[in-house]
């Protein structure tokens, strides 16, 4: 036994020395934080014999529990290990990789809190660098490739899409000589580019091409190993075979979109990466994912201005405003309504505000039916709220409050 607790150690040292970060995913968030911690004194050392690599690799594990935990503090320490480690470059190629740390960071910041801007920074950096060596060039192309991506899902334009998707092939063609995690994202954003694209113009190719990307990780992606990437592709392809049942209305593919979902879930814990969890609850059909769970990815996401932060919290409302209109209880309504003025009041990042506007209007909206009265403002709530959601590129907000959006309006 004492041997075996050796060896294992000696793995996980051998495992810290790589830069594979995938190992990553066996840990939990605190362990990962506790890891950041460590890395980030070794490099601050006078001793450090490698203070670049030591920032670099400080830096990305930061942002691995930024990503996992949504912490701002974590984005920021990750940014300023990135910042010291471009303090200590030795060539081109090293100030090159740092930039890049930098804005897989910006990227990153987008996806946690929305701003477009940051997508449009980190373009510019990316596209101004100078590398020497083949993976460092490599790896700015996948970059590149990624925000471009997300840009064109912002922009929703064909073309655009289109002109991503190249930009992908090439940069996973490209990535054979990275770390996995590296094609493993790539591999994600091109499944979720043509997924969109493809139940949009209904495009039979591009859903081919999702799925033979999903398949790829998720038999890639031993759960012992790899739980968190092969939870994402799951959960990717259960919210795009969900998608497709709703259009095709076909109850055989409904129900195996359910079952990923499940699958998805079953293969880590909350503890273990919160945003992944809350992630996982949140793309479920809205109506039926249980009130106990909306509690918890509310609790999970408190920080404020999270995209996922919003998405729980409004659809919390929307599920207590169901609860409550078909108890009849007009004063549970009421209170809920008192409650989410308050914050209303308060100064709020624009999502968590857009999240309580599209929460009043389904409070409005269900009391008026149990009143018999028409709710006023309504459409004013929710159109205000969409504007916001746009403007900081949280699509899925945006969706929410178009589906929350009457036939009929009072403005």
């Amino acid at each position: 036994m004492f041997e075996f607790g050796r060896d294992l150690r000696k793995l996980f040292e051998k495992a810290r020395e790589s830069d594979d970060l995938g190992w990553l995913e066996l840990i939990s968030a605190d362990l990962v934080e506790a890891e950041a911690r460590r890395e980030m004194t070794d490099a601050g050392r006078v001793s450090c014999a490698a203070p670049f690599a030591g920032w670099m690799r400080a830096s990305a594990l930061w942002r691995e529990h930024g990503r996992r935990t949504g912490r701002r503090t974590s984005l920021d320490r990750a940014a300023a290990a990135a910042s010291d480690a471009a303090r200590h470059t030795a060539s081109a190629d090293q100030t090159a990789a740092a930039a890049i740390e930098s804005g897989e960071i910006h990227l990153l910041r987008f996806d946690l809190f929305g701003g477009p801007e940051k997508l449009t920074a980190a373009l510019a950096d990316v596209q101004s660098l100078t590398a020497e060596r083949p993976a460092t060039r490599s790896a700015a192309a996948a970059l590149h490739a990624r925000l471009t991506a997300r840009r064109a899902r912002l922009a929703g334009e064909p073309a655009f899409m289109l002109d991503a998707a190249a930009l992908l092939d090439a940069a996973l063609h490209g990535a054979k000589g990275l770390a996995p995690t590296v094609g493993d994202d790539l591999r994600l954003e091109r499944a979720a580019l043509a997924l969109e694209a493809g139940v949009a113009r209904r495009d039979g190719r591009l859903l081919d091409q999702a799925g033979r990307d999903l398949r790829v990780l998720v038999e890639a992606a031993s759960p012992d190993y790899r739980p968190l990437t092969r939870a994402r592709a799951l959960a990717l392809a259960g919210a795009g075979l969900m998608a497709l049942a709703r259009l095709a209305q076909n109850e055989t593919a409904d129900e195996q979109g359910r079952a990923l979902f499940n699958a998805a879930a079953d293969q880590f814990t909350p503890d273990h990466s919160p945003l992944d969890w809350v992630a996982v609850q949140l793309v479920q059909t809205p109506n039926e994912t249980p009130l106990l769970a909306l509690v918890q990815a509310e609790a999970l996401t408190q920080e404020p201005g999270l995209v996922l932060g919003a998405l729980a919290r409004e659809r919390h409302l929307a599920a207590e405003a169901t609860l409550a209109e078909a108890a009849g209880d007009v004063s549970a309504l009421i209170g809920l309504e008192t409650t989410v003025r308050q914050r209303l009041t308060r100064a709020q990042p624009p999502l968590d505000w857009a999240a309580d506007q599209i929460g009043m209007a389904h409070l409005a909206m269900a009391k008026g039916r149990l009143m018999g009265v028409e709710p006023r403002a309504v459409g004013l709530m929710l159109a205000e709220a969409i504007e916001t959601a746009r403007e900081w590129g949280a699509t899925a907000l945006v969706e929410r409050a178009v589906l929350a959006m009457p036939e009929t309006v009072n403005l």
